[in-house]
């Protein structure tokens, strides 16, 4: 009998939400994703570094300013477990532009464009990278113009219904709901403790958003996201993809109970509420105002993955110029 991540990726992709290759290697999963808090957790463990040492002597190739050999060398190790996590999964990482980019549109398209050179430019094909950018008004128009390039994107950070609308009607390739978050701050504003899964704000509202997708007959893809238990995996079977710490997939790998389907396409195209939406700038700054929830969380997580960011820089800044004196 199936396990219960066996019986999952029947159904759903599973996605690896780390950037620890050994982690990667030990749950099979079909694609993987990045940010800067996971490469920075990576980064510091001693069997990636020869990847940072790489990372490094690609940044200060050349002898640029000190701020280019910091931002190539943090480029660079994006691109390092990009291509080693490729080695693994059949498919896609997705990897991350810049959160303190993401109020602007030209900039994220340029800093796209160049992960994308430097992929290709060690053999990877861009079809195996999804590029990840954050739900803003800016970063959707962005992500518009990269799909219409031939480079797909993975749309983050993302928590509000408009977002998922606005996302769709650009064609994105895939949005990444963070269904934890959304129930994080459920709970500290209702002081409640706990939810059962049928109840968890997070997953109503990817479940609300794949009902929608599915029966309006969108392109774009729906990957979970953000988890705090097991549960909310268990109820978003079916979803497009899911992606999953190694915690919880250790957790599934173990557990004996195969899974049901929650979502299909079939029952979304019966079951949709909502009429067709199609929104302008105006629009959507609107909607996203209305719903706290969202704007707060989005700002906060910009706020993360930028702090995560200046993190990561300062570990390869701290590279850079040991390796200069000594």
């Amino acid at each position: 009998m199936p396990n219960a991540l066996e019986s999952l990726k029947t159904m759903t992709t599973v996605v690896a939400d780390t950037g620890d290759i050994e982690s990667i290697t030990a749950y099979t999963p079909t694609d993987a994703t990045t940010n800067p808090s996971l490469l920075y957790a990576a980064a510091q463990m001693p069997q990636y570094a020869g990847l940072v040492d790489d990372a490094v002597q690609y940044g200060v190739r050349g002898n640029p300013t000190d701020s280019v050999k910091v931002e190539r060398t943090v480029d660079r190790l994006f691109i390092n477990f990009g291509r080693e996590i490729l080695k693994i999964v059949p498919r896609y990482v997705s990897t991350e532009v810049d959160a303190r980019l993401s109020f602007d549109t030209e900039a994220t398209v340029a800093k796209a464009r160049e992960l994308i050179r430097m992929y290709e430019a060690d053999g990877v094909s861009r079809d195996r990278i999804l590029i990840k950018i954050a739900s803003t008004w800016e970063g959707i128009a962005a992500a518009h113009r990269l799909e219409n390039e031939g480079i797909r994107c993975n749309l983050t950070l993302l928590f509000g219904f408009a977002q998922a609308v606005a996302c769709a009607e650009a064609g994105v390739y895939l949005i990444s709901p963070f269904v934890g978050r959304i129930l994080d701050w459920h709970k500290a504003k209702s002081g409640r403790d706990t939810y059962p899964a049928d109840e968890d704000p997070g997953v109503i509202s990817v479940k609300r958003i794949y009902t929608y997708y599915k029966h309006h007959g969108y392109k774009t893809l729906v990957m979970g996201a953000s988890f705090r238990n097991v549960a909310e995996i268990k109820a978003l079977a079916g979803c497009d993809l899911l992606t999953i710490g190694p915690t919880y997939l250790e957790s599934l790998q173990q557990d004996e109970q195969p899974l049901k389907r929650t979502l299909s396409e079939e029952q979304a195209r019966e079951a949709c509420d909502n009429a067709k939406l199609t929104l302008t700038e105006i629009d959507f700054r609107w909607l996203l105002n209305e719903d706290a929830m969202a704007t707060e969380k989005l700002a906060e997580g910009i706020r993360r993955f930028a702090a995560d960011t200046c993190l990561l820089e300062d570990f390869v800044r701290k590279r850079i110029f040991r390796d200069k004196v000594a």
